[in-house]
């Protein structure tokens, strides 16, 4: 028995402002193009069966485009005639009753199974049992449906235990609402042949479980997640449990740093070759007063003009001549809005505007002062 276990699509993620030609937020676009990739090996390895554990949309009222790309997907995967089960997460779940689960416009697909309304879902075949746990808002009722779905185990078939949860307080994703499995009920675990994870969104084994497995997200959304590669994971249940992590390609994040106590030579070693298109993370360390108002984020991201979208963070070093550090952030503050008018404003106008925002910054260090 071949499966294919993905999660954490978040179809609909959108950042950075940036259009593609066809006048898609580029990330968007980018969190489509992994969807699609992972269709398209699951049409080359012809799995047996596909699971979902959970966020297959970034919102729990995603946008018509969303909405639009994931039915065509679905379509294509209702195609292979291979059953898919897919269960709500976090971000896929009402906060209320008030509004109606979006997995629900899945329902009238041949072979997708899905399990969404806060409660356990017993999806059953002729050799497996999908035990299906979707996210749930309310911890006690948690607790009696992961009983139900005890009592459901049948020892005559495979066993597949599907969640969408924090198994421990290392996977918390520090997100509203997220629900941390219980720990005094993972002895559940080991009467399983295989345990499907979502919500966390890097791909590993959990713990001292041997059949606990995250697949993981298929794309990065921030720049916490940079060092986890993305993909699916591609199952066999014969006589043992065997696991392979299948990675795909996605838009590469890359970071650098630049020690501001040798700012010229750590310009200089610099090496930003192959940053085309790449998101970048560049951190300013060992920051001075003076350097934080000389150094210009426009002129850190210049350096890496290639790339696709540049967040310059700032770390400052320990002063030892008694200046504060608000006194710092204050005058950058000041710097850099005159800068930004300076740009937008012709010269005559940027003079009378600088005067008055001098003026109000005057006003509010003195009132700083005072506090």
């Amino acid at each position: 028995m071949k499966i294919i276990h993905f999660s954490d699509t978040h179809l609909g993620f959108n950042d950075l402002d940036i259009l593609n030609e066809e006048n898609i937020n580029q990330r968007e676009a980018d969190f489509y193009d992994s969807f699609t990739q992972v269709v398209e090996q699951i049409k080359i390895i012809k799995p047996d069966y596909i699971i979902h554990t959970g966020d297959l949309f970034h919102r729990a009222r995603p946008s018509n485009r969303a909405i639009t790309f994931a039915l065509e997907q679905f379509k294509i995967i209702d195609s292979f005639n291979i059953p898919f089960i897919l269960i709500a997460g976090n971000h896929s779940t009402p906060r209320t009753n008030l509004s109606s689960p979006i997995l629900k416009i899945f329902e009238n697909f041949k072979n997708v199974f899905v399990s969404y309304n806060q409660e356990y879902k017993k999806i059953e075949f002729d050799d497996v049992i999908f035990h299906t746990l979707p996210h749930m808002n309310d911890d006690t009722k948690a607790l009696s449906q992961i009983e139900l779905c005890e009592e459901s185990i049948d020892k005559s078939k495979k066993n597949i235990m599907m969640l969408h949860c924090s198994v421990g307080a290392w996977y918390l994703m520090q997100e509203f609402g997220e629900w941390v499995y219980p720990s005094e009920k993972e002895y559940i675990f080991e009467k399983m042949d295989y345990v499907a994870l979502g919500h966390w969104h890097g791909f590993g084994k959990v713990a001292k479980h041997e059949n606990v497995y995250y697949s993981g997200s298929t794309e990065r959304t921030s720049l916490n997640d940079k060092r986890n590669s993305k993909g699916f994971v591609e199952l066999t249940l014969d006589d043992k449990l065997e696991l392979e992590y299948k990675e795909i390609k996605i838009r590469t994040f890359s970071s650098f740093e630049i020690n501001c106590d040798e700012y010229e030579n750590s310009i200089e070693s610099l090496e930003i070759e192959n940053i085309k298109e790449n998101i970048v993370e560049v951190k300013l360390t060992n920051l001075s007063a003076m350097q934080s108002i000389e150094i210009e984020a426009n002129d850190i991201k210049k350096l890496f003009s290639e790339a696709m979208s540049v967040t310059v963070k700032r770390e400052f070093k320990k002063s030892t001549s008694g200046e504060e550090l608000s006194d710092v952030e204050a005058v950058s503050l000041e710097h850099s809005f005159l800068e930004h008018m300076k740009v937008d404003s012709e010269d005559k106008e940027f003079t009378r505007l600088k005067t008055k925002v001098q003026e109000l910054f005057t006003t509010y260090e003195e009132v700083s002062s005072d506090t």
